[in-house]
C-alpha cells in the first residue's frame, strides 16, 4: 500500500458543497482505502491505497461523492513523495515563520501559461511567487485574502489548482509520515 494525500477543492466553503469529513472518510473506505485520516474541514485527507492510476482513482472518488452528496468536487491526489518534493522545493524559506502567508497552489496539470508579465502586474510589491512544474508558490505578507494574485492565479496560469498554506502542507506531511513505509 502506498500513502496518498487527497486535496479537495471548494468543499465546506460558505455553506456550499457540504461534505462532512466523517462522510468523506466513509466514502474513501468504501473505495478500499485504509488508515483514512482527515485534517480540518476543507478537504485534506491522508490515506493508504493500492491504487496506482491516480486519474482513474480521482474519477472514482468524484463519482462516489457525487452519488452521495449531489456534487462532484475537484480533487487532486498526490503521493507522499509529491508532497515532500513540493515542500523541499519551497523557494520562500524565510516565509515559514508566518505559515499563513505562504501558499502552495497544487496544479492539476502543467500550467497552460506562465505569463510572468501578467503575474507581475497583478501582484503587489510585497508579494512574491515562484513555480515548479506542478506547484505555484505564493508568498502574501499582507494576507492571502487581500491578494489579487491569489484570486487570479488559477485563471492566469490556465489550470485548475487548489491552494494550501504552509502550515497545512506541513501537517499533511507529518500525517503521511506517521505510518508510512513507502
Amino acid at each position: 500500500m502506498q500513502t496518498w494525500i487527497a486535496l479537495f477543492r471548494g468543499i465546506n466553503v460558505g455553506g456550499n458543497n457540504a461534505l462532512p469529513m466523517a462522510s468523506l472518510k466513509r466514502i474513501l473506505e468504501s473505495l478500499k482505502c485504509v488508515s483514512v485520516r482527515t485534517y480540518i474541514q476543507s478537504g485534506n485527507v491522508v490515506f493508504q491505497s493500492s491504487q496506482t492510476n491516480t486519474a482513474a482513482f480521482v474519477k472514482k472518488i468524484r463519482a462516489a461523492v457525487g452519488a452521495e452528496h449531489g456534487f462532484e468536487p475537484h480533487v487532486l491526489v498526490l503521493s507522499r513523495a509529491d508532497l515532500q518534493a513540493a515542500d523541499a522545493a519551497n523557494p520562500f524559506a524565510d516565509a515559514i515563520a508566518e505559515p499563513k502567508t505562504l501558499h502552495f497552489f497544487f496544479l492539476q496539470s502543467l500550467a497552460a501559461s506562465r505569463n510572468t508579465v501578467l503575474l507581475d502586474q497583478t501582484k503587489t510589491n510585497s508579494e512574491a511567487y515562484a513555480f515548479t512544474d506542478r506547484v505555484f508558490y505564493l508568498h502574501t505578507p499582507d494576507g492571502f485574502g487581500q491578494s489579487k494574485l491569489a484570486k487570479k492565479a488559477e485563471k492566469i496560469l490556465g489550470v485548475t489548482a487548489t491552494a494550501r498554506n504552509y502550515r497545512t502542507v506541513e501537517k499533511l506531511l507529518a500525517m503521511a509520515d506517521a505510518d508510512s513505509s513507502d
